[in-house]
């Protein structure tokens, strides 16, 4: 006849099954891809006799759209334009950055977070690589973006959401589209 011992731990850990779990937090990428891209130099080739010191103006924008069964595509867009002090433009480079992600075990505003910062914080080391290899292969110099607090930025949109609302203004949908 076999015999069973209870001890402490396995006590426990039946405990643990029988009460209600609540889900974990998952975020996984499904695809990131390159939705949109665009190079112009309106300037070229006179802007190559010049000497390059040209003023940048770096806009970036995010954008959610819901795909259902909790996938959100997400695309993170910025545009650089890089002009010359007598208001020249040098160039214009613009890049769609996309990915697909799977948000499950969040509720709405914490969803809301994920999808405005770790999401876009995820498609930008790959939305500079591209923007990088465009104006490079435009025959300009290397275009190194700074990093982007993501979080900062959200917190941000947030607060001009919330005073926007007070103001009496129309209330923003549910998922923005958040411009940095």
């Amino acid at each position: 006849m076999a015999r069973t011992e209870s001890t402490g731990s396995q006590i426990m850990s039946d405990q643990a099954q029988d009460a209600p779990q609540k889900p974990m937090a998952q975020l996984s990428i499904e695809r990131i891809y390159l939705k949109d891209a665009s190079f112009e130099s309106p300037g070229a080739p006179v802007i190559f006799t010049e000497q390059f010191r040209p003023e940048y103006q770096v806009d970036i924008n995010t954008r959610v759209n819901s795909l259902g069964d909790n996938r959100h595509e997400v695309v993170l867009t910025a545009t650089v334009t890089a002009t010359r002090p007598e208001d020249r433009t040098a160039y214009i480079a613009e890049v769609h950055q996309a990915g697909i992600f799977q948000v499950t075990g969040v509720e709405a505003a914490a969803l809301q977070q994920v999808l405005g910062i770790a999401c876009p914080t995820t498609l930008f080391p790959y939305l500079r690589e591209t923007l990088d290899t465009m104006v490079v292969k435009g025959s300009f110099p290397p275009l190194q973006l700074a990093p982007v607090n993501f979080e900062m930025l959200y917190a941000q949109a947030l607060q001009q959401a919330q005073a926007a609302a007070q103001a009496g203004e129309a209330a923003p949908a549910a998922d923005p589209d958040v411009k940095h």
